[in-house]
């Protein structure tokens, strides 16, 4: 879509709806948003592109965490908590706590414990969430990155692991 259907397709939303979203917008097209609805907000990491509410939401119940196996995934992760975030959760965010530096993840393991659902971004070989899915008894949410380098085949390698998967509770 353009920056200016984008606009057009917020004003009609704005008058229906408390939070409105535009979702892989880049750096470019949201100062044209903004320009034409200055009261739209742009996160850069997340590429979204939104209109709040002039009084935040109420707070959902619920503990919502999110993972990334590597810092590459953070796009794809930051899209998800800012997304839940003006949807009204509170988000917990772990970065970069891959299977190759598994301490990071374990040393973490409270936030695990302590959350009802887990989103977890992952490329490479996508082992990240099948670990978590080990130590969690929360849902977990796979999301594969098509991030990184070698043999991930934009993707694929890490959706089929995550397919694959034999832990429980993995969706």
């Amino acid at each position: 879509k353009t920056a200016m259907q984008i606009v057009e397709i917020m004003k009609v939303m704005e008058a229906r709806h408390p939070v409105v979203m535009a979702t892989r917008v880049s750096a470019e097209k949201s100062a044209e948003i903004q320009a034409a609805l200055p009261q739209a907000t742009y996160f850069e990491m997340a590429r979204i592109c939104a209109i709040q509410p002039s009084v935040p939401l109420a707070i959902r119940p619920g503990k919502l965490s999110i993972l990334t196996a590597g810092t590459a995934d953070l796009p794809v992760a930051e899209e998800a908590a800012v997304t839940a975030e003006l949807c009204g959760f509170q988000v917990t965010r772990l970065w970069d706590v891959g299977v190759a530096g598994i301490h990071r993840l374990l040393s973490n393991r409270h936030v695990i414990d302590q959350s009802d659902v887990l989103i977890v971004a992952a490329g490479m070989e996508g082992a990240l969430p099948s670990v978590v899915a080990g130590l969690a008894d929360c849902p977990v949410v796979a999301v594969p990155t098509s991030v990184g380098y070698g043999a991930s085949f934009n993707g694929l390698a890490p959706l089929l692991t995550m397919l694959n998967s034999c832990a429980t509770g993995i969706g």
